[in-house]
C-alpha cells in the first residue's frame, strides 16, 4: 500500500537533495542495524519522509556517518541518524507486517507469508514498546476487512481507516503540544495513500474482481471518474498541506514541501501517462483491426468481379 510519498529530486536544491539522501541512508542503516540485513528490504521513502518532518519539527540532533555501500560503491554516502529515525524503522516493521498480511489475504503470496514469520519476534518486540500505534494498525486491519467484506461504497470512509492509522503513526509522543497536528496531517496523508493505492490497482482489481472503492464509485461516475478522482487526491493533500503549515518547521521545511506540494504527485502523474498511454494503444489496435477488415472485405469483392 505505501511508496506514495516521494521527494521530486528535479525540483531540490542539491545541498537539499544531500540532505535528504543522508535521511534515507540513515534510516536503511537503522532498520539493519535493529532487524539485521532483513530489516532492509522494508526501506521506504514514505517513513524517510517521517524522520525529516520530525526532525524538522523537534529539531533533534543527528549523527552523521560515512560508510560505504553495496548498492553504490563508487564513493562514500553519508547517514544522519537520531531518535525519529530509530522511531521510523520500528513503524517500518509494524507497516511492513501488515502489508505482508494483506496480500496473504488478498492472493494467498506465500512470499509474503514467509516474510510475516521472520518479522514475527521483531513485531512482538516493537508492539511492547509502542503499544498505541500497534493497536491502531490491528483495529485498522479489522475494520479494513470488515468493509472490503460488506463492500462499503463511501470512499471517505474506507479512506479514513487508513487516515486514522496513520495519524496515530504521525503522532509521535502521545501528549505532545504537537501531536494533534501531527495526527490530522497524518491522517490526511493516510488517505491520499489510500486513494492512490486504489487508484493504482484499479485495472487489476476489476479483472481479479477485488474489491476496490474507486471501481464500485467508477461504475456510477465513468465519464468523470478521472475528474473525481484528482479532486479527491487534490483535496487531501491539501488538508494535509495545511496542517504541515501550522507547525513550527524551519528546519527541513523546504524538503517537506516539496514532498507534499510536488514529490506526492509523481506517481500520479505517472500511472495517469501509463493509462492514457494504454487507452491510446489499445485504440491504434481496434483502427487496425478494423482497417485490414475493410481491406479483406474489399479483396474479397475484387476477386469476386
Amino acid at each position: 500500500m505505501f511508496g506514495y510519498i516521494n521527494v521530486n529530486r528535479e525540483k531540490l536544491n542539491l545541498p537539499d537533495r544531500c540532505t535528504y539522501q543522508s535521511y534515507y541512508c540513515g534510516l536503511c542503516r537503522q532498520l539493519k542495524e535493529q532487524f539485521g540485513r532483513k530489516g532492509q528490504v522494508l526501506l521506504n521513502y514514505d517513513m524517510t519522509f517521517l524522520v525529516v518532518l520530525l526532525t524538522g519539527l523537534y529539531e533533534l540532533e543527528d549523527e552523521k556517518a560515512e560508510f560505504i555501500c553495496a548498492v553504490h560503491p563508487s564513493k562514500k554516502q553519508t547517514a544522519r541518524y537520531n531518535e525519529a529515525t530509530r522511531y521510523a524503522a520500528a513503524m517500518n516493521v509494524l507497516l511492513a507486517m501488515k502489508n505482508f498480511e494483506d496480500d496473504w489475504n488478498d492472493s494467498h503470496s506465500y512470499a509474503k507469508r514467509a516474510l510475516s514469520q521472520v518479522f514475527r519476534k521483531d513485531y512482538e518486540r516493537i508492539q511492547k514498546e509502542y503499544p498505541r500505534q500497534e493497536r491502531a494498525i490491528t483495529r485498522y486491519i479489522k475494520r479494513l476487512e470488515e468493509a472490503e467484506k460488506y463492500k462499503e461504497k463511501n470512499v471517505d470512509a474506507v479512506a479514513g481507516l487508513t487516515g486514522e492509522m496513520l495519524g496515530e503513526i504521525f503522532a509521535w509522543k502521545e501528549n505532545d503540544i504537537w501531536a494533534e497536528e501531527l495526527r490530522c496531517m497524518g491522517f490526511y496523508m493516510g488517505k491520499f495513500i489510500y486513494l492512490m493505492d486504489a487508484y493504482e490497482d484499479i485495472a487489476k482489481d476489476a479483472k481479479n474482481k477485488c474489491y476496490n472503492v474507486l471501481n464500485l464509485m467508477r461504475q456510477e461516475t465513468e465519464q468523470d471518474f478521472e475528474t473525481f478522482s484528482r479532486l479527491m487526491l487534490t483535496s487531501m493533500m491539501a488538508e494535509c498541506a495545511k496542517s504541515f503549515e501550522r507547525l513550527p518547521i524551519l528546519l527541513h521545511a523546504e524538503i517537506c514541501r516539496n514532498v507534499l506540494y510536488s514529490g506526492v504527485w509523481t506517481k500520479y502523474e505517472y500511472l495517469r501517462l501509463k493509462k492514457l498511454s494504454k487507452q491510446k494503444n489499445s485504440q491504434n489496435k481496434k483502427k487496425q483491426s478494423a482497417q485490414m477488415k475493410e481491406e479483406k472485405k474489399h479483396g474479397l469483392i475484387r476477386k469476386t468481379q
